[in-house]
Order: C-alpha cells, then sequence, then structure tokens
C-alpha cells in the first residue's frame, strides 16, 4: 500500500523545469524568464512597441487595436512557447 502512495504522489508533483501556459501568466515566472533571456526580452519590447504602430498604418484604428492586443499575448505567451518549441 505504500508504494501505491509514493506512487501517487510522484505523479502528481509537477515538473520543476517545466513550464505551464497557466505559469506563463505568473508575473514571477514572467521576470525571471526575461531576466535570463534578455535577447528576447529586448526581441518583445520592439514587438510590444511596435505592433501597435504596424497595425495603425495598415489597417488603421482597428489595426492599432488588434497590434495591441496581439503584442500582449505575445509578451505573455512568450515564456510558455519558448519553453514547448525547446528553447
Amino acid at each position: 500500500m505504500h508504494c501505491l502512495r509514493v506512487l501517487f504522489y510522484t505523479l502528481t508533483m509537477p515538473s520543476p523545469s517545466g513550464l505551464s501556459l497557466i505559469d506563463s501568466f505568473n508575473s514571477e515566472h514572467r521576470r525571471r524568464f526575461y531576466e535570463g533571456h534578455w535577447s528576447l526580452a529586448l526581441l518583445m519590447i520592439l514587438i510590444v512597441f511596435l505592433s501597435p504602430f504596424a497595425g495603425l498604418y495598415v489597417a488603421s484604428l482597428f489595426g492599432a487595436v488588434i497590434g495591441v492586443l496581439l503584442s500582449f499575448a505575445a509578451y505573455y505567451l512568450m515564456p510558455f512557447i519558448w519553453r514547448t518549441v525547446g528553447g
């Protein structure tokens, strides 16, 4: 019976190296990720600030709104995507 409890406990423990989608919305995980990946942090700064202007240029005000939404989605999801792809 003790073996079953140990097996059940190890199966429910989260992986310390893995990053789930929910963890990418945690500010502490995101901060540590961007501190460890300076080049990606600079790229995300450029994407966050330039996407609304690119959207404004391409599709006027609606494009600017879409650019803002996509830039923030990229900022929050980049740690998860980077770990999933294997970066």
